[in-house]
């Protein structure tokens, strides 16, 4: 594996960022009845490991929370058929998971019915208490961004769904097509705002910044594969996953198909790094302050697969 190196180890700052969000987590109700689980899977590292531009804990907490919910609305939306999860009613529940986050305009008593829908459900408490955070740190304009990016990634989870509902295994190709936009990269437009600076909307926007951190995103996906495969071979139904899928294509044995998984990692990583030299060019603070956050994230996710529980 060719990845940066983790900037940060601050066991103490991870604990209490852990403290805190597994407070928040039983308050918001996700993971109810497993929150020994969730606090050994140190969503708090995470946070600490992927930002170590602040040690700020409130705006760690920040990305602690939303990274939560999000991989809530995974397990029990979609992955943990013990939690819920049932892929026909996947795309239904997102639908209400972007309401929760971004509030459509009030019908009367049909708002009260989908608030009443939305009280009910933990992820959604979770997902919309996240979203409350970003805004009370974050500007309207990163808040926005990351409720589209969010819905950009649930459009990738429904073709999931679809292909785990009927059985079919995609080509490779259409996997990584769903896969680009449904990595890291949501976790990375965090990036400024635990910062506590703004990225121009433009920079961010701007197409070879968009395509140095889709890759940065990607690498940091195919991690999550890597470390994920062993126990989704093992499902009756296992999840899309990339070295899987490699394995199934080629014809070839599972650590064939995590070298080949592997060297694409190292590809995306490299061609970050090669649009990070070229971006240096622009004369944006901010914008070198978000793609060496960027790269820190890298790191520090790769670092916390290797050692959260809940990939061992």
């Amino acid at each position: 594996m060719y990845c940066p190196l983790t900037a940060r180890v601050d066991d103490d700052l991870a604990r209490e960022v852990n403290d805190r969000l597994v407070a928040w987590a039983a308050e918001v109700g996700i993971y109810a009845d497993r929150l020994d689980r969730f606090r050994d899977t140190g969503f708090g590292r995470l946070a600490v490991l992927a930002h170590p531009e602040t040690d700020d804990v409130d705006a760690l907490l920040l990305a602690a929370k939303m990274n939560a919910a999000w991989w809530a609305s995974d397990d029990y939306y979609a992955d943990e058929t013990d939690l819920g999860a049932a892929p026909v009613e996947l795309p239904p529940r997102l639908a209400l998971v972007m309401s929760a986050m971004d509030p459509p305009p009030p019908a009367g008593r049909y708002t009260e019915q989908l608030e009443d829908a939305i009280r009910a459900d933990p992820v959604l408490v979770a997902l919309r208490s996240a979203t409350e955070h970003v805004r009370r740190l974050g500007s309207t304009s990163q808040v926005m961004r990351i409720c589209t990016i969010t819905s950009q990634m649930y459009v990738s989870w429904a073709a999931y769904a679809a292909w785990r509902h009927t059985g079919e295994r995609p080509p490779v190709w259409r996997y990584l097509a769903a896969r680009q936009h449904d990595s890291f990269y949501t976790s990375m437009t965090l990036v400024d705002i635990v910062g506590g600076y703004q990225l121009d909307a433009n920079l961010f926007w701007e197409p070879r910044v968009h395509r140095a951190v889709m890759q940065a995103g990607t690498a940091s996906v195919i991690v999550n594969d890597l470390y994920s495969a062993e126990k989704e071979a093992a499902d009756e139904l296992p999840d899309c996953n990339v070295v899987l899928l490699i394995a199934e294509e080629e014809g070839c044995p599972l650590r064939e198909a995590a070298e080949t998984a592997v060297a694409m990692h190292n590809h995306f990583v490299r061609g970050f790094e090669a649009g990070q030299k070229e971006l240096a060019a622009l004369p944006s603070p901010e914008l070198q302050r978000f793609l060496l956050g960027v790269q820190g994230w890298m790191a520090g996710g790769f670092d916390w697969h290797g050692s959260s529980d809940r990939y061992k």
